[in-house]
Formats: C-alpha cells, sequence, structure tokens
C-alpha cells in the first residue's frame, strides 16, 4: 500500500515503449541535475555499459545497490538479429537516443545534457568505424572486445586464445 500510489506494473507492449522507458530511467539523474552525463550517472544501465566500453571487461551489470550486480541484456547488434535474448536495437544507437533525449530541455525538470558536451560516442572515445568493424568480427562467445583486448584477456587467463 505505501508504495502503491507511486509505483505502477506497466506493460510495455512494442520496441518504442521499451525504449522510451529505457531512456527514462538512464536518464534520471541528469533530469534530477545530479549527472551532467548519462554515463556519469552511477547506478544506471548507460553508466554499466559506458563502464563496460572503456576498459572492455566483461559485459556490462548495474544495481541501485552498490555491492549487487544484476546481469544486464545485451543489444543486438549483427549476428543477432532475431535473438529473443538480447535488446532488440543496437548498443550504438541506444546511446545516440539516449544522448539526444537528454539533450531536450524539459520545463518540468531541472537538468538536461549541456548543447556543448561533444556527442556521447564521441566523450566514450568510440571511432564509429572501428565500433563497426568490432561487431562485424564478433562471433559473440565467451568475451567481445576488439582484437588488442581480447588478446589480453586470453594472457591474462594463460589461454591461448578467446
Amino acid at each position: 500500500r505505501f508504495w502503491e500510489g507511486r509505483f505502477k506494473s506497466q506493460a510495455l507492449l512494442d520496441e518504442a515503449a521499451l525504449l522510451t522507458c529505457m531512456a527514462y530511467v538512464d536518464l534520471n539523474p541528469v533530469r534530477a541535475k545530479l549527472a551532467e552525463t548519462p554515463e556519469d550517472s552511477e547506478y544506471t544501465s548507460v553508466w554499466a555499459r559506458s563502464q563496460t566500453l572503456q576498459s572492455h571487461r566483461a559485459p556490462a551489470s548495474t544495481s541501485a545497490v552498490p555491492g549487487i550486480t544484476v546481469p544486464l541484456l545485451p543489444f543486438t547488434e549483427a549476428e543477432h538479429v532475431t535473438s529473443p535474448d538480447h535488446l532488440p536495437f543496437t548498443l550504438r544507437d541506444y546511446l545516440e537516443l539516449v544522448d539526444w533525449s537528454g539533450r531536450a530541455l524539459r520545463p518540468d525538470k531541472r537538468g538536461a545534457i549541456a548543447e556543448t558536451q561533444p556527442p556521447i560516442l564521441q566523450r566514450l572515445g568510440l571511432n564509429a568505424e572501428k565500433y563497426v568493424e568490432t561487431l562485424r568480427r564478433q562471433r559473440f562467445g565467451r568475451a567481445i572486445g576488439t582484437p588488442e583486448a581480447l588478446q589480453q584477456l586470453a594472457r591474462h587467463l594463460q589461454q591461448t586464445y578467446i
């Protein structure tokens, strides 16, 4: 009863609804002026995914509670076009959507991403051509990353290849 008036369970009936809700949640800290950009918003999926992209770590996870991790569903990339266990769009498209949405000024919210901020892919240090090339090479097995990152992981695990 205590939470009933504020929190509701709503069905997400299509991909547009899913995108809208994901972006809304990921932009909450920006809208509340707690962070300047989505990738600076700890405990959001954009923050967890950007950490993964920047450090070539294992797949992203996040939680509102420090020390507790919840695996994030991966995005559909080149080889998972119809896979039911992946989000139905690419990570790059989602990051660009969140960045674009976060720049929109809303009179009912305190914050927005400043127009002076570079695009999110640039802020994360992602080269678009290298990003697409990495997607083409991936077979989405045990690890995903640049050839250099995969070689580094193999050395760390004392294996010949990943």
